[in-house]
């Protein structure tokens, strides 16, 4: 089955912009108006021209310039109000999608190709943006003086237009064809493109990586690859539209010579004048521009239909995590957590949970361990919402968390993980991190309690020092510290530590360690620990097994019963972990 265009989605981002489009398609109608009144003027001056008559011709040489100029402002109008347009459409349409995405969360930028995801945030709606310029700048307008031109043409000789019309059909259906191969091509190309472009982000993203393990011819063969596919299919778009250029050009070609031949024989007949004629050749002329247009213009939309596609396709991912509508503000909270029976898996046929029970007074820390894949990372996932329960309910100090606004909970929550994300910008930016507006003695506040300030203070540049995208000009320890810096900033009531020191050497993981005990006080704390080290001054220890609390305790408390938890920490204190 044909795939169904979705160039009508763009219609409802083109709504608030009525009143320019309205002025814009007012310039296109006066500016294709004035080809068949300059065809009509070339006959006129045909006429004048052979009879001599210096004085009729120097009048309607005035009259052309000034019909030029109405015609050059009112082109500036259409061309200068739909980009106007077009760029406006696009920036509302990236806006709204990338909002959208932000709505849809890691559940799905987790498992995308990264590469794909910006292709299509950027060149795919450049190219929609394109699209809808071409189509008030040149399609419509070529279309209009076409249908003009072609009554202009029947009113001066309506047996020379027959032929036209014979020979128009012909034209459209090879037109026709190759756009909607086109399309083809382009969709693949385009998805060609994205998969070159994902490649390059996840071998630069791990240069280090493919150095380490030698890996560089590999690297080398996988882009080759991928180049080269990527090759091919542009080379077949181009060679399809090379292909297409001289047929339809050769076919305008022959019908301007059939046209002479059946003007000639009109002349003949006395139906047709030679001033006329002119003026018909004029007209002819004029079409010729509008038909190439057109025809180029119809290839670039069936293409941009391709990206179209890929554009709106993203707004069909969907919310998963849906804020009700009378969500109410999650006031300051104590931190008093309970989880009741709470069941959740990440496919229907699979929990990861299954009645889980929890109760958390203000101010405790709990502990979290256990073997990866055993529900320690979900169950702290679905306190932050990123996935709602599948049964059962979790509630903040006694208010359900499912009839709260998501960014009133995420608020009181702190995240410090394992692998500190850092944008490009400055320091100062990365610890406000989520803040447009912040006062940079705060900032620094923050970074003293969380023993980052010393560091921050030697580089070139203190707090402005620029760092680059993932922050690889510092250290695990640096950027770690930096993390922590931004949780005391945001002030949560809830703090998560995510395996936070697992990656330290000694002398940086007990610089962390000393910021985080600052940090922890007066809050409810979760810690994920691998390492048995971290936890040992937590109020309660949990170790989960497929979902389960299977031990609860303190850490002396849990060695005394020689469970499972005295195994992990015998087994790593063996190893001298």
């Amino acid at each position: 089955m044909k795939q169904r265009s979705n160039y009508w989605q763009i219609l409802p981002y083109l709504n608030p912009h009525w009143r320019m489009i309205s002025v814009g398609l007012f310039c296109v109608t006066l500016f294709s108006v004035f080809s068949p009144i300059m065809a009509y003027m070339a006959g006129d001056i045909s006429q004048y021209l052979g009879a001599g008559n210096v004085e009729l011709l120097i009048q309607l040489s005035l009259i052309g310039g000034l019909v030029f100029i109405i015609r050059g402002i009112a082109q500036y109008g259409q061309d200068a109000l739909m980009a106007k347009v077009a760029f406006a459409v696009t920036l509302d349409l990236r806006k709204r999608i990338y909002n959208h995405l932000l709505k849809v969360g890691s559940a799905y930028t987790q498992v995308v190709q990264t590469g794909d995801l910006a292709y299509r945030l950027t060149e795919d709606i450049d190219r929609v943006a394109e699209v809808i310029y071409k189509i008030f700048h040149q399609f419509i307008p070529c279309i209009l003086q076409l249908i003009l031109i072609l009554g202009y043409l029947v009113w001066v000789n309506w047996q020379l237009t027959i032929a036209v019309f014979i020979i128009a059909p012909i034209i459209a259906v090879l037109v026709g064809w190759f756009g909607e191969q086109l399309r083809k091509f382009s969709l693949r190309s385009q998805n060609r493109t994205s998969d070159l472009s994902s490649l390059v982000t996840e071998f630069t993203g791990n240069m280090r990586s493919i150095q380490a393990f030698a890996a560089e011819d590999y690297a080398n063969f996988r882009f080759g690859q991928e180049a080269e596919l990527n090759r091919q299919i542009k080379y077949s778009t181009e060679n399809l539209k090379a292909f297409q250029y001289p047929i339809i050009g050769f076919i305008q070609a022959a019908s301007i010579l059939f046209l002479f031949i059946l003007a000639g024989w009109q002349i003949s007949l006395g139906n047709l004048t030679g001033s006329k004629f002119a003026s018909y050749a004029t007209a002819i002329a004029f079409m010729i521009d509008p038909i190439s247009i057109t025809t180029s213009n119809f290839n670039e939309i069936k293409q941009g239909e391709a990206s179209v596609d890929r554009v709106f396709d993203l707004f069909k991912i969907p919310v998963t995590i849906i804020e009700k509508a009378d969500a109410i503000e999650l006031p300051r909270i104590t931190g008093k957590i309970d989880y009741q029976h709470v069941s959740f898996g990440y496919t229907s046929d699979k929990l990861i949970l299954k009645s889980f029970d929890l109760n958390i007074q203000p101010g405790e820390t709990i502990a979290l361990v256990g073997a990866s894949g055993a529900g320690k990372s979900t169950i702290l996932s679905l306190l932050n919402r990123f996935h709602d329960v599948s049964s059962g309910s979790i509630s903040i100090d006694g208010i359900d968390i499912r009839d709260v606004t998501l960014k009133s909970l995420r608020r009181q929550i702190g995240i410090v993980p394992q692998d500190t994300v850092l944008l490009s910008g400055h320091i100062a930016q990365n610890i406000a991190f989520g803040q447009t507006q912040f006062d940079i003695k705060d900032v620094e506040e923050a970074a003293k309690i969380a023993n980052a300030h010393q560091f921050i203070s030697q580089l070139s540049q203190g707090y402005y020092t620029y760092v680059g995208e993932k922050g690889t000009t510092l250290s695990g320890g640096q950027k770690q510290r930096i993390a922590i810096a931004r949780a005391v900033l945001f002030n949560p009531r809830i703090l998560i530590l995510d395996e936070a020191t697992s990656a330290l050497d000694s002398e940086s993981e007990a610089l962390v360690q000393e910021a985080l005990e600052r940090i922890m006080a007066d809050r409810t704390v979760f810690i994920i620990a691998h390492r048995l080290a971290t936890v040992r001054k937590a109020d309660r220890i949990l170790v989960i097994e497929n979902g389960e609390i299977i031990e609860a305790g303190t850490h002396s408390e849990l060695l005394d019963r020689s469970g499972r938890y005295a195994q992990f920490y015998a087994r790593q204190f063996s190893q001298g972990v």
